[in-house]
């Protein structure tokens, strides 16, 4: 190790880039589908190694002994972004004709857009850098406060935030309830790179035994957690959720209106079929978003269609584009939306989406971009608009889902107080943009952190990706794989652990923070010290 540790420190030039690239790329192999997460221990490991050859001149100044770090931090970023995020452009070639010429800018612009981030943590790490187990503390410090940064600024994208790659099934998913995937993910930077001090010596003991200590507590609250004895039944009769995933092809989707109206069919006549081996009739159904292709309140035909195939105590609940009329002369606003339906065709509850995509639903700076022919992939005079906040649906029998459209469930910040009031998440999504790519998989897991997370069941309905039932603990209790057609019914049994304030794990982030940022200073002062 201590050999191949010096040969990563010293290499230089075009070799010492395409190293730093690979090692983010391979971090990516944690992530979904693979779920290697030993993949992330190489990733860190050659990130540090890269960052203590990243020395500047003894004449550079102050941002120039930075560059060295931020640069192999950017290249590290890049390489990891890119390996997992490609997939994006698939959305682009739906419509290629109109949309092909901007994926570089998916595959390569955002990617390195977001290594920016990354630079910057490996920068800061660099600021606190010293040759022990500080310099491990430091580059959780830095990615820790970077991957904060990166949830919120410029509308936020935590997509594959390095937590998640240590989290590929339920077990390795509970820390996630006590601190958050950003708390897991300080954590999780510190012991993928404490391999690191096998190479160079330095706080091998203390570093590697802080680093076990972490990894057992990791592994050993997740047995805790799942072995829990589960509540005691309520002796109330679970509603029986059905979860329809209709599998339609994204270009279909935006097509004729011969074929609306067929994709309108087809949900319906998955939500009519017989329960699976005599089970329970659904008490609930839930279409994914946008399952409805035509503004549903101008169209009174398909409520009485919905009605008719309805039974009256039966709920739907489905993704549709809500329009609202702002008078006239101006253009209508159009919403991305969920309704609640009732068994009489009656809409009794709704919700917009609050959270928009850049670019998929909304162009930013649409004055000044709009001139120079960057529109919206999705086809709305002006796209979206973004709702003012979240509103909780509430059914008649007085069960509270939480909605989240999309990419929403990806942003932990999206978890307003409300939802210490829902029985369950509800996703609706349409993954049918991705193609079959690792993009519909790392968003389900990610779905299901979340779910961990608040302590809730999450109800999930794609047109196509992963729709599932998943427990309050991660678990899938039943699901339809990408592409499949079909539905899983599923008993909404509610909240099976105890609830934690988001509050709370904020609070353990900022704790953690502070530790490994303790850990960085003080090794760093001793650092200073024995220089001197």
């Amino acid at each position: 190790m201590e050999r191949l540790s010096g040969k990563v420190i010293l290499v230089w030039g075009f070799k010492r880039v395409l190293l730093a690239i690979l090692a983010g790329a391979i971090g990516v192999l944690a992530l979904p589908p693979f779920g290697f997460f030993a993949a992330m221990f190489v990733s860190f490991t050659l990130l540090v190694w890269l960052l203590d050859g990243s020395a500047a001149g003894p004449d550079s100044g102050f941002l120039g002994r930075l560059w060295p770090a931020f640069t192999t931090g950017w290249l590290f970023g890049f390489g990891y972004f890119v390996a997992g995020l490609w997939w994006l452009g698939h959305a682009l070639l739906i419509d290629a004709d109109q949309f092909a010429w901007a994926l570089p800018l998916a595959i390569l612009g955002l990617p390195a857009f977001l290594a920016i981030f990354y630079g910057v943590a490996a920068a800061l790490s660099r600021l606190l850098w010293s040759d022990g187990m500080g310099r491990i503390a430091a580059l959780a410090f830095g990615f820790g406060l970077l991957e904060w940064l990166r949830s919120f600024l410029f509308t936020g994208f935590p997509w594959n935030a390095i937590g998640y790659g240590a989290m590929p099934i339920p077990m390795m998913m509970q820390s996630a309830h006590v601190i958050g995937v950003l708390g897991v993910t300080v954590l999780a930077v510190f012991v993928f790179a404490a391999p690191a001090l096998l190479g160079t010596r330095q706080g091998r003991v203390p570093g590697i035994g802080l680093a076990v200590l972490i990894a057992a507590a990791h592994f050993g609250y997740g047995y805790y957690a799942l072995n829990l004895p589960p509540p005691p039944a309520s002796g109330k009769a679970a509603p029986v959720v059905r979860i329809v995933q209709p599998a339609i092809d994204q270009e279909a989707k935006i097509d004729t209106a011969a074929d609306r109206n067929a994709i309108f069919d087809k949900h319906l006549s998955l939500s009519v079929q017989p329960p699976a081996n005599g089970g329970k009739r659904p008490d609930i159904i839930v279409w994914p978003e946008t399952a409805i292709p035509f503004i549903l309140t101008d169209n009174q035909d398909a409520l009485a269609r919905i009605a008719d195939q309805l039974d009256d105590d039966q709920i739907l609940i489905t993704g549709a584009v809500r329009v609202e009329d702002m008078g006239p002369g101006v253009e209508p606003r159009y919403y991305n939306s969920v309704y609640v339906i009732d068994g009489r065709g009656q809409i009794i509850g709704a919700s917009d989406k609050t959270h928009l995509v850049p670019f998929g639903e909304y162009v930013p700076f649409e004055n000044i971009l709009g001139y120079l022919g960057i529109e919206n992939v999705v086809e709305l005079p002006g796209g979206f608009s973004a709702a003012a906040s979240r509103q909780l649906l509430t059914l008649p029998d007085g069960i509270k889902l939480y909605p989240l459209i999309c990419y929403e469930i990806i942003f932990p910040n999206e978890m307003t107080p409300e939802i210490r009031q829902a029985d369950a998440i509800l996703n609706v999504t349409n993954d049918a943009w991705f193609g079959d790519t690792p993009g519909p998989y790392q968003h389900f897991l990610q779905a299901r952190v979340r779910a961990v997370e608040q302590g809730l069941p999450l109800i999930r309905s794609a047109n196509t990706g992963v729709s599932a039932y998943v427990d309050a603990h991660g678990r899938l209790i039943s699901g339809i794989d990408f592409n499949e057609q079909g539905f899983v019914d599923a008993a909404l049994s509610g909240a099976t652990v105890s609830r934690i304030d988001d509050s709370v794990r904020k609070a353990y982030f900022w704790l953690i923070i502070g530790i490994v940022g303790m850990i960085a200073v003080i090794s760093r002062m001793g650092f200073i010290s024995r220089a001197n």
